[in-house]
């Protein structure tokens, strides 16, 4: 080998390991880096959780502090349920359908006067895209959601009886229906123990390090794994009330928080 290569090869610095997640829409690419810190001697109900314990990898740790979590939040004073106003299953599935990328307040001020003419799929279908979009326009993306929820209503009178399917499968076939509409339908309109991840869910998790998700089906997946089954149905509607009223994205505020005692976030204030 020419003393160049020798010397090139002398000098390479040892390739960094990557590992392949397997999701259901794509391939996520993740180093060895990207792992959930915690702090030593963290207490759970009093008892002190070693340092083999804090293993990522150990489902028991991270499901003794997602129960401690819960714990703590549900004697806090929190809503019981969602913000978005609806009657029904349909209404919950139209009021979560134009909540993407707009607030629940923006969306409660339009679907009043919507479903007072049309609440069923087949009163929505009948006012066709132009009707539906002049009770609409006032919040984003009011076109594409027009669309998507004539198609939708369409669809749910042709394949589903007029009724909104109660499972994920049937849920994501409907247009401008992904996983966090669907799971929310499901968790709200259902009673089923689902984890929506919307942006509060996603910063939460992250922050009170129960996930270290880049992206939400990651962090609905931490949540699957590692939420007691008694917190399962409420787990979402706790964060998300949290995370609006306390640990908010720019300024949490921390010395009115329930959790701090138990938080390590690099964005922690006190």
């Amino acid at each position: 080998m020419p003393s160049k290569q020798k010397n090139a090869a002398k000098n390479a610095k040892p390739v960094k390991k990557i590992t392949y997640e397997k999701s259901t829409d794509k391939i996520k690419l993740r180093t060895d880096k990207q792992k959930i810190t915690t702090q030593p001697n963290r207490k759970t109900n009093n008892k002190v959780v070693s340092d083999s314990d804090r293993n990522l990898k150990d489902t028991a740790y991270l499901t003794q502090r997602a129960d401690q979590i819960f714990e703590i939040l549900s004697k806090d004073e929190l809503p019981e349920t969602i913000a978005l106003e609806y009657e029904d299953h349909y209404t919950l599935l139209v009021s979560t359908i134009l909540s993407a990328q707009s607030t629940d307040v923006q969306v409660n001020k339009i679907t009043p006067a919507l479903f007072a003419v049309a609440s069923t799929p087949q009163q929505i279908a009948e006012l066709g895209v132009d009707q539906l979009i002049e009770y609409i326009k006032s919040i984003g993306l009011f076109r594409s959601k027009a669309k998507n929820i004539i198609a939708t209503s369409k669809m749910l009178i042709e394949r589903f009886n007029s009724t909104v399917p109660n499972n994920i499968d049937d849920l994501l076939q409907l247009p401008g229906v992904g996983r966090k509409t669907a799971n929310v339908v499901l968790n709200f309109g259902f009673r089923k123990p689902t984890f929506p991840v919307d942006t509060h869910v996603f910063r939460l998790a992250n922050r009170l390090e129960i996930s270290n998700g880049k992206t939400p089906d990651q962090v609905e997946q931490d949540l699957e794994k590692y939420v007691p089954e008694k917190w399962a149905l409420e787990a979402h509607n706790f964060l998300v009330w949290h995370g609006r009223n306390v640990c908010k994205a720019r300024k949490p505020e921390c010395t009115k928080c329930s959790l701090s005692k138990i938080c390590n976030s690099k964005d922690k204030v006190i």
